[in-house]
C-alpha cells in the first residue's frame, strides 16, 4: 500500500460516524448491510449516511454489491488488511530487543499489559 492510500483510508476513519459505520460493517462481514439497515442500527439520517458511505467507498475501505434493487455495503477486507499491514510492516525494526508480540495485530492493549507484568 502506498502512503497516499493509507492517508486517504485513515482520513476516512478519522470521523466518529464513519468509524462507527465501518466497525459495524466489519462485525457484519461480507454479507453487508443495506443503507436502511445501517441507518436504523446507527440512528443516522439517510443523507448523512449516504455522505459517509461515499467517503468510505472512495477510500477503498468498503465496497457495494447490488442484489436486485438493493445495495449492500460491506467492508473491503483486503484493503483493511493492507492498511493494517502498512501500519505494522516496520514494527520494531529499530528496536534493540525482540518485540514481536507487540507487533502482532491480534495483540490487544490489555494482553500487552499482562505480559509486561508477568
Amino acid at each position: 500500500m502506498k502512503s497516499n492510500d493509507a492517508i486517504k483510508s485513515l482520513a476516512a476513519l478519522a470521523q466518529e460516524s464513519r468509524l462507527a459505520i465501518f466497525r459495524i460493517l466489519v462485525k457484519r462481514g461480507p454479507e453487508g448491510y443495506t443503507p436502511s439497515q445501517l441507518g436504523e442500527k446507527l440512528n443516522v439520517s439517510a443523507p448523512t449516511l449516504s455522505f459517509h458511505l461515499k467517503e468510505l467507498q472512495a477510500s477503498g475501505l468498503i465496497d457495494v454489491r447490488r442484489e436486485g434493487r438493493f445495495l449492500y455495503y460491506r467492508p473491503n477486507f483486503t484493503h483493511m488488511n493492507q492498511l493494517i499491514g502498512f501500519l505494522n510492516e516496520n514494527c520494531c525494526v529499530l528496536a534493540d530487543k525482540e518485540c514481536s508480540p507487540a507487533c502482532s495485530p491480534s495483540v490487544t492493549e490489555s494482553s500487552l499489559t499482562k505480559r509486561k507484568h508477568a
